[in-house]
């Protein structure tokens, strides 16, 4: 295995934003701090990362305008694009040695965009490989029941035993209005603190 950081934000529950969050995770470290990142989009059949990614270049290929707005942003930051793999859970691991063997500039992070559910196949030996797993949360009970039994398992079963390289499991609250932090989520985060999990501000 490589040298590169492997992190996944990931969840046993679709719709919660882990594509989003990954893509942004991904834009800010290569973008504005400076960090070389790949990503691996194995959330087969949707890969919604890798369509946009192909959704930007046909705006740019199409549009004089964004041709230069891209020109102009790629030379400010002084690299290229971050690469971004289309897989799946199964394949995920080889296709990232694979990118990481054959690119000039090797990536410091590896993001993998993980499908909604545990039941795909390749998904928790996926998972298992990760340095760290950031897990998206909503104040919505069944949300939290969900991924506090996925958190559980990942970490009693593989975290726990040695069969996970993964260094830390991080929670976060995702789909949150400001205007309606309340109690609840205090509530939710004592819990989640007896239970030993770590809830990210």
């Amino acid at each position: 295995m490589s040298k590169e950081i492997f992190v996944a934000f990931a969840t046993q529950k679709g719709g919660i934003g882990k594509s989003t969050v990954t893509a942004l995770a991904a834009s800010y470290l290569h973008n504005v701090k400076g960090y070389n990142v790949a990503v691996v989009d194995c959330d087969d059949p949707q890969h919604s990362i890798h369509g946009l990614r192909e959704h930007e270049m046909g705006l740019i290929d199409s549009s004089t305008y964004f041709k230069a707005l891209a020109c102009d942003h790629f030379r400010r930051i002084k690299k290229n694009a971050y690469t971004i793999v289309k897989s799946n859970a199964v394949n995920a691991l080889d296709d990232a040695e694979r990118m990481i063997a054959t690119e000039d500039v090797k990536p410091d992070v590896v993001f993998f965009d993980m499908p909604g559910t545990l039941r795909s196949n390749g998904v928790i030996k996926t998972l298992s490989q990760m340095d760290y797993i950031f897990t998206p949360l909503s104040a919505d009970r069944f949300v939290v029941e969900s991924t506090l039994k996925f958190v559980t398992m990942f970490r009693d079963r593989l975290m726990t035993t040695g069969q996970a390289k993964t260094k830390g499991l991080y929670l976060f609250w995702t789909m949150v209005d400001g205007r309606e932090r309340n109690d609840l989520y205090g509530i939710y985060e004592e819990v989640i603190a007896e239970m030993g999990f770590p809830v990210l501000s």
